[in-house]
Formats: structure tokens, C-alpha cells, sequence
């Protein structure tokens, strides 16, 4: 456990630096340029290369010899974007300003699955990694949480550019704390992918031939990445649907109630290690659905947000259990590819999402809500479907070499 608490700590900033940064960039485009539009391109510039650049850095933190340098320069070019952009945001000619939030979001996968990729090496397998990443979920719903309110205060207060200017703070004691953690020293990977001999570092495909070959990472991944359509679509949905029930700031409180549901259920729900990790994201997403559902017929902004509530509960686990299920099944060589890469697709999923949201922003907002639940369920029965297809007969026994060793397959680690 050497390090992790420093862990936490500089990804709960680099997650709040992360989840600040799509409302600070709308609002200080708004408020210089009076065009929000401007600030929605220039949040789509930023992140639109998080799937791009997720197995390009996801194979180059494996590949280099000095991983405390890499993942601290990554950080630090976050921060580096965050800052420059609250600068040039509004008054810098508009190629500029998007060529800044392309570099800044190409350091995106190392802020969110890249980060997560480095507990399996600071805490031992077992229920203690498990409860690890319960841990390690939670910083993203706390980041969640506070980083709107934060950003809405300094709005409220006086302008955009201090929210802009508190996350790339945070960005830099991010980037501090990443370089106290203990890395180790390391070379090339000694195992490839798809038969590749012992030696031959993992290629940039790899890590997306882990994700389709290992039958848990195939399943978790179709499943959440359908989710986050879904998912992205539910902050609009929100404002829409407290809107339609007479309370147009309401949507807020909507995304808040979901936010602090989904923290309060990985610090509780999500701690649970004695369900297995795919049967608790099924549950956790089916459980989501269904609440979305119940939310779709509620009278009040109240009782929605009671469900909202109740939805973010159940949320809060399917981080957690993705999570433990990359560490337990991602192949040794491939580990950091595999967590970026499923961070990109879900993020890319949401930003889908957002889209057809606005595509359908006519229609009844129950009838949105209702959608989402239906998605995020289908995510539910997708998962079982692809889970149970060629998993082996009850009672087999399970074979082959050790997973410490450098010709072991992809597949679930024991301590």
C-alpha cells in the first residue's frame, strides 16, 4: 500500500481539474465572446482525442523506461493546456485556441484510465486491490461532485477565468504528487500479444486485440461503452426534463443528486469484494436503468431527483467493478493500453451520446429519459450475453501457467 494515499490524492486533482474543465470552458467562452457555441467547439477539440490518443500513450507508459517521467510530463501538459487556455480562451485567434485543447486532450487518457493503471503496482492482489479501486472510482464521483460547484461559485462570484485558473492548480499538485509515488524502474515488456515471443514489446494494437480476444475485458467494454451513450446523454436530459417540470435551474440539482448518489454507492456498494466483478457492473447497470426508468414518471424536480439519487447509487459500483475487472483479466504486457483505451471508448461513447441529445432535443423529455434506461439496461443484458458466451462448463478446472509467469495468458489474477 506504499503510495497509495499520495495516489488518491493526485488523482482526485487531475479528476477534478478533468471534470471542471467542461463546464469552466462554456462558461469563459460565454462570457468573452457571448457565444457559447465557441466554447462548445473548443470543448469538443478537447475531447475529441481522448480515443485517438488513448493506446498511442497507453503503449507508450508501457514501453518507456522511466514511467515517474512520463506519467508526471503527461500531467504536467494537461496543466500546461488548462492554463494556456484560460489565457487565450476569447482572445487568441480561434486555430490557436483549438490547437491548445487537441494537445491538452490528447494528455486526457493518462488522467483517467492511465492513472487507474498504476494501482495494480501499488497495492498486492487481493481484496485489498479490490478495495483499492472501490477507492480509486470514488475519486472520480467526488471530482464529480465539487468540481462543478466550484466553477459555478467562482462564476457566481465574478468570472470564469479564476475556475480556469483553480483547476490548472490543481493540474500542477497533480502533477507534484505523481512524481512522489513509487514507480520502480522498468524496460520493454517482456510479453507481446496474440503469440508474440517473450521480449517483444505489446504494438500499439494490442491493447484493442486484448480487449476483443479476453472474453471479461470484450463484455465489460461493449457493455459500458453502450452505457455511456446513455450516460452521456443525461446531463442535457436533466435540464431538459426539470424544465418541462416547471423548474428550469433544476437540472443542477439533478446532476448533483446522481453525482453524490454515485459516491456515496462506490464507497459503500462498491467496497463489496465478495461479488464478482462482472455479475456487480450487471447489477449496478440494471439497477441505473431501472431507476432512470422510475424517474421518467416522476411529477416533481423533488421525486426526480429522489431517483436521480437512486440511479447514482447504483452507478457508483460499475466504475469499481470495471476497474478490478481491466486489473484481474488485462494481459501483464498490455495493462496500461487496456485502461486507457476502455476510458477513450467510453468517453467517446458519451460524447456520442451528447450528440444525438441534441439531434432529439424536441422530443418529450420523459421519452429521453425513457431511452436512456432502456440503453443503459440493453448495456445490462449485452454484458450477460457476451459473458457467458464460451465461458467454461461450472466445475472446470482451470489450467495453464501461473500469471507471473512471462508466457502466462490473459485471465483472471489470484493471489
Amino acid at each position: 500500500m506504499q503510495g497509495f494515499g499520495r495516489y488518491l490524492a493526485a488523482a482526485l486533482a487531475a479528476r477534478f481539474a478533468s471534470e471542471g474543465m467542461s463546464l469552466a470552458v462554456v462558461l469563459l467562452a460565454l462570457e468573452r465572446t457571448g457565444s457559447a457555441a465557441y466554447g462548445a467547439f473548443v470543448l469538443t477539440a478537447w475531447l475529441a482525442p481522448h480515443v485517438l490518443a488513448a493506446p498511442l500513450a497507453g503503449a507508450a507508459a508501457a514501453r518507456t523506461r522511466r514511467p515517474r517521467l512520463f506519467h508526471v510530463a503527461a500531467l504536467a501538459g494537461f496543466t500546461c493546456a488548462v492554463a494556456a487556455l484560460s489565457l487565450l480562451l476569447g482572445r487568441a485567434p480561434g486555430p490557436l485556441v483549438l490547437a491548445v485543447a487537441l494537445l491538452g486532450g490528447s494528455c486526457g487518457p493518462m488522467v483517467t484510465g492511465g492513472m487507474s493503471s498504476l494501482v495494480a503496482g501499488l497495492v498486492p492482489a487481493g481484496a485489498g486491490r479490490d478495495r483499492a479501486y472501490a477507492w480509486d472510482a470514488s475519486t472520480y464521483n467526488a471530482a464529480a461532485v465539487t468540481a462543478p460547484a466550484v466553477v459555478g461559485l467562482a462564476v457566481a462570484l465574478g468570472s470564469a477565468a479564476p475556475a480556469m485558473a483553480v483547476l490548472a492548480l490543481a493540474g500542477a499538485l497533480a502533477a507534484l504528487l505523481a512524481a512522489t509515488l513509487p514507480y520502480g524502474t522498468r524496460g520493454p515488456d517482456r510479453v507481446g500479444h496474440a503469440g508474440s515471443p517473450p521480449g517483444a514489446p505489446a504494438g500499439l494494437g494490442a491493447g484493442l486485440a486484448a480487449l476483443w480476444r479476453v472474453r471479461e475485458l470484450r463484455a465489460i467494454t461493449s457493455a459500458t461503452t453502450l452505457a455511456f451513450v446513455g450516460i452521456g446523454t443525461l446531463t442535457t436530459t436533466s435540464v431538459l426534463l426539470a424544465s418541462r417540470l416547471g423548474s428550469p435551474g433544476g437540472g443542477g440539482w439533478l446532476m448533483t443528486a446522481f453525482a453524490v448518489g454515485a459516491l456515496a454507492g462506490s464507497l459503500t456498494l462498491g467496497r463489496i469484494t465478495s461479488v464478482e466483478p462482472g455479475r456487480l457492473a450487471r447489477r449496478a447497470m440494471a439497477g441505473t436503468g431501472l431507476a432512470l426508468a422510475a424517474a421518467a414518471f416522476a411529477p416533481s424536480v423533488a421525486s426526480a431527483a429522489v431517483f436521480f439519487a437512486a440511479a447514482g447509487v447504483c452507478d457508483g459500483p460499475l466504475l469499481t467493478a470495471t476497474l478490478r475487472i481491466r486489473s484481474e483479466f488485462a494481459p501483464d504486457a498490455v495493462r496500461t493500453q487496456v485502461f486507457t483505451l476502455g476510458a477513450g471508448l467510453k468517453l467517446t461513447a458519451a460524447s456520442v451520446g451528447a450528440a444525438l441529445v441534441g439531434l432529439a432535443a424536441d422530443a418529450p423529455p420523459q421519452a429521453l429519459l425513457a431511452a436512456i434506461s432502456a440503453l443503459i439496461l440493453a448495456a445490462a443484458a449485452l454484458h450477460a450475453v457476451v459473458a457467458r458466451a464460451g465461458a467454461a462448463p461450472p466445475g472446470a478446472a482451470a489450467t495453464g501457467p501461473s500469471a507471473g509467469s512471462a508466457t502466462a495468458p490473459a485471465g483472471r489474477r489470484t493471489p
